[in-house]
């Protein structure tokens, strides 16, 4: 696994590396972590830096301070209200099918890694975005949530049409984007748009990380790729798609170790594969 590293990014976000585990947050705390333009580079940045880190195997994504994200900063919604230019344009593709403020949100579903957001306090608008963008979502009960953007007169714009859709029924997303309701994390859980609740989302999530860390590397990165595909192709792209990462992994060297070390009831030792 990779040395312990820590590093800021645009004095927004702070990724902190150990044993394989990035614990990433936004370190915004006296905004609630709200979206500025900073913000957006620095979640770009960070993801995109973590993307190339060799012996990566789990990453946990919060906010320091109150909440996760209060969503978009005050002040851009008063540039929008005098006319001014917020993000540019947000038709521009600027990262494949995505502009620069859904890439923010999709650059942490492309790493070859598991993501958990542990959500407290508020992810409201573009913050509950964010969170949508991990694989996982542990959020307190008490935590506060919302698909805000109505209440500005504005829609989810930032890959949450996209994600929303595969984690709670269709009416259920329609009721939540038409009203911007606030709801809670016990009943987020029910909704389908939390993972588990916790009292302490933040420690549970990095258990949880830590788990997946001691796993074949190999394989974690191969499910998260089908994972991935399964939400987005056909079904015979996803058929072939399991043989070929299945046939991949048979007989590799991280599947022999898994396999040795699970007879003996030994210990793992995984070699992390390459960047």
């Amino acid at each position: 696994m990779a040395a312990e590293l820590s590093q800021t990014f645009n004095e927004r976000v702070h990724v902190a590396l150990a044993d394989g585990v990035a614990d990433v947050r936004l370190a915004r705390p006296d905004k609630l972590n709200a979206l500025d333009g900073g913000m957006f580079d620095a979640l770009v940045a960070a993801g995109e830096a973590l993307a190339r880190q060799q012996g990566l195997r789990a990453v946990v994504l919060s906010g320091e301070g109150k909440g996760f994200c209060a969503g978009l900063d005050m002040s851009l919604f008063q540039s929008m209200a005098s006319g001014g230019s917020v993000l540019g344009d947000l038709r521009a593709r600027s990262h494949g099918p995505a502009n620069h403020a859904q890439h923010a949100v999709l650059v942490w579903r492309s790493l070859p890694v598991p993501v958990i957001a542990a959500v407290h306090g508020v992810a409201l608008g573009g913050g509950l975005q964010i969170a949508l963008g991990a694989d996982l979502r542990y959020v307190a009960p008490d935590a506060r949530l919302s698909v805000l953007e109505v209440k500005w007169g504005l829609v989810p714009d930032m890959a949450g049409m996209a994600l929303m859709r595969q984690l709670a029924r269709a009416d259920v997303v329609r009721e939540l984007t038409l009203t911007g309701r606030i709801f809670s994390g016990t009943e987020a859980l029910a909704l389908g748009f939390a993972t588990a609740v916790h009292d302490d989302p933040h420690a549970a999530a990095l258990a949880t990380a830590r788990e997946i860390a001691g796993r074949s590397p190999d394989a974690v990165r191969a499910a998260k790729r089908l994972l991935n595909l399964a939400d987005d192709a056909g079904l015979a792209a996803v058929l072939q798609a399991e043989s070929d990462e299945q046939s991949a992994l048979i007989g590799s060297a991280n599947q022999i170790e898994a396999v040795l070390a699970g007879v003996a009831k030994r210990p793992t030792d995984f070699r992390d594969p390459p960047v």
